[in-house]
C-alpha cells in the first residue's frame, strides 16, 4: 500500500507508511542491559500510596505495610552515597544476611503486584545505581552477555535486587538462578520477587520438579512468601475490550497514527522465533501503537511463550494493541490454559486486553 492511500469515503492516509516490527533486528548491547535494570515507563511513577488495595482483600493492605517496613530497613551506609559501589566492582557489604534475605510476592496475575514491586524498588532508600529492577528473562540474558561472576560482581554492590515474573521453566535456570541469588544473598543483597507460583512450587507441570528438589528448596529459603489475592485489577470495573477490528480498520489506524507499526500476525510470530527474547524490549522502542492484522490461534507453546514475553514489553511500554482477526482471549488453545504454563498465558491475555482497550480511542473509523 502507498502512502498515498485513501480508502472509499475516507481522506488520503498518512504521508508515512507505517513501521514493521518485522523489518527489525534489535542489537542490545551489554551495557544498555545494565542500564535499563530500571522499572519500566508504565511503573515509573508508582508508589506505595498509589496503590489501590481491593477493600474486599485485606492481603492487599498488608502486602503494602510488609513491604513498606521491609524498604525502611534497606538503608545502610553505602545503599545512601557512602561508599558507592560501581556497577563492576567495588568493596564488599559490611553486614552478613541473617535470615531470609527477601520477600516474594505471590498471587493471581492483575492483583498489582509490579505495581508493588516497583515501590518497592522506588521506595528503598538507595541510588538507583545502587537497585536493579528486571523480569526473571532479563536476568538470565544478563548472564548470558556478561558470564556468570561478572554478573555476580555487577549486581553484589547493590543493596536490592527485584525480578519480576520469576518462573522457572527450564532445569538450567533452576540451577543458574539459584546459583546467582545464593551469591548474591551471601553479599548482603537484599532480594525481592513476584510471580504467580509460590518458590517452593516453581517448576511444576513443567519438567521434572523432582530432580532439581534441592534447587527449589535454595531458591525458598531467600524468601518470606508475601501472599496477595484479589481479582485483575486491570479489569476491575471496566468495560470489555472492544472486539478485533477488519483488516481495513487496522491498516487505516496504522497509517494515521505516529509511530504505529504494522504487521501480519503470523509473519510476526515467524519473526519473534528469529529474535531473542531479551530484545524484545527493543523491538517495541519508541512504538505509537502496535497494529496487527489476521490474529489467530498460536500454533505450539514455544510460539506462545515468546508472544508471551512480547505482550509483557509492550504492556510495560504502555503501547496500545490494535488487532483484527480473533479476540486475544481466543489466542491460546485449552490445552495451553490447563497446562504447566497457564498462568502466563492468562496475563498475556489480561495484558493485551488492557492495550486493546487503549487502543479504542486510535481507531480511524
Amino acid at each position: 500500500m502507498s502512502s498515498s492511500t485513501a480508502f472509499p469515503g475516507q481522506s488520503p492516509l498518512a504521508e508515512t507508511a507505517p513501521l514493521s516490527l518485522c523489518a527489525r533486528e534489535p542489537h542490545v548491547p551489554a551495557d544498555r542491559l545494565v542500564s535499563e535494570m530500571v522499572p519500566p515507563p508504565r511503573f515509573d511513577s508508582v508508589r506505595f500510596d498509589t496503590y489501590v488495595p481491593d477493600p474486599n482483600q485485606p492481603s492487599q493492605s498488608e502486602a503494602v505495610t510488609v513491604l513498606s517496613g521491609f524498604a525502611a530497613g534497606l538503608g545502610g551506609s553505602h545503599a545512601t552515597g557512602a561508599g558507592r559501589r560501581k556497577w563492576f566492582g567495588g568493596r564488599k557489604p559490611d553486614r552478613k544476611p541473617t535470615g531470609p534475605r527477601g520477600v516474594y510476592l505471590d498471587g493471581g496475575y492483575g492483583v498489582g503486584k509490579t505495581h508493588l514491586l516497583a515501590s518497592l524498588w522506588h521506595a528503598t532508600p538507595a541510588e538507583p545505581s545502587l537497585k536493579a529492577f528486571g523480569t526473571f528473562v532479563e536476568l538470565t540474558n544478563l548472564v548470558g552477555a556478561l558470564g556468570f561472576q561478572q554478573t555476580v560482581q555487577t549486581l553484589s554492590g547493590h543493596r536490592l535486587l527485584c525480578i519480576d515474573e520469576f518462573e522457572l521453566d527450564d532445569p538450567g535456570d533452576t540451577v543458574l538462578v539459584s546459583s546467582l541469588l545464593s551469591r548474591l544473598v551471601e553479599q548482603g543483597v537484599a532480594l525481592a520477587a513476584t510471580s504467580n507460583t509460590l518458590p517452593g512450587k516453581l517448576g511444576e507441570g513443567r519438567f521434572a520438579a523432582a530432580d532439581f528438589l534441592r534447587e527449589i528448596q535454595g531458591l525458598s529459603a531467600h524468601f518470606r512468601p508475601l501472599r496477595i489475592d484479589g481479582e485483575d485489577y486491570r479489569h476491575r470495573g471496566l468495560p470489555e475490550a472492544p472486539p478485533p477490528y477488519s483488516d481495513e480498520q487496522v491498516t487505516r489506524t496504522a497509517y494515521a497514527t505516529p509511530g504505529a507499526s504494522l504487521d501480519d500476525f503470523p509473519g510476526l510470530l515467524e519473526h519473534l522465533a528469529r529474535v531473542h527474547p531479551s530484545r524484545y524490549g527493543a523491538l517495541t522502542d519508541e512504538l505509537g501503537a502496535v497494529c496487527l492484522t489476521g490474529v489467530t490461534a498460536v500454533p505450539d507453546q514455544s510460539t506462545a511463550l515468546r508472544l508471551v514475553v512480547l505482550a509483557d514489553r509492550l504492556y510495560d511500554r504502555e503501547v496500545p494493541v490494535l488487532a483484527s482477526g480473533l479476540p486475544f482471549d481466543k489466542l491460546f488453545s485449552d490445552e495451553m490454559l490447563n497446562g504447566g504454563y497457564r498462568k502466563k498465558y492468562f496475563r498475556a491475555i489480561s495484558r493485551l486486553t488492557a492495550l486493546a482497550r487503549d487502543a479504542k480511542g486510535l481507531v480511524a473509523q
